[in-house]
């Protein structure tokens, strides 16, 4: 389990998510779930081997939105290594773009409509 320091992922998650490389495959013990957790430690995503990707949150649209952003960014580093090389960002501006927008708040916020685009499509919903 490593936490990944690259400045090569957004800053959204940098220095805030974790390599879980230890998956052993359906989960049918509580205790991977541990060690899941135990690998997070104070990090709100994990990409886990093998398997896809995790995301806590104080609130349940914390980790939404987390999630959502997490699969976009994978998808967007992906096309960006197909189509050449990525400019990197330095561990200062990473950091310090980090502190800024990626906090509790700034997910929970960052969620609103996405929340109220499925409420409105979807009225019934909470019915």
């Amino acid at each position: 389990m490593n936490l990944i320091r690259s400045p090569k992922i957004p800053a959204f998650f940098y220095e805030n998510h974790v390599l879980f490389d230890d998956y052993t495959g359906v989960v049918n013990d509580p205790e991977e779930g541990v060690r899941i957790a135990e690998s997070l430690g104070s990090c709100r995503a994990a990409i886990l081997r093998n398997h896809g990707l995790l995301t806590v949150g104080d609130s349940v649209d914390e980790a939404v939105w987390l999630f959502v952003t997490m699969e976009r960014s994978c998808q967007a580093q992906l096309l960006a290594e197909a189509a050449g090389s990525p400019v990197v960002l330095d561990h200062e501006t990473a950091a310090h773009t980090h502190k800024y927008v990626g906090n509790p708040f700034s997910s929970w916020l960052s969620a609103q409509p996405l929340f109220d685009r499925i409420l409105h499509e979807q009225s019934d919903l909470l019915e």
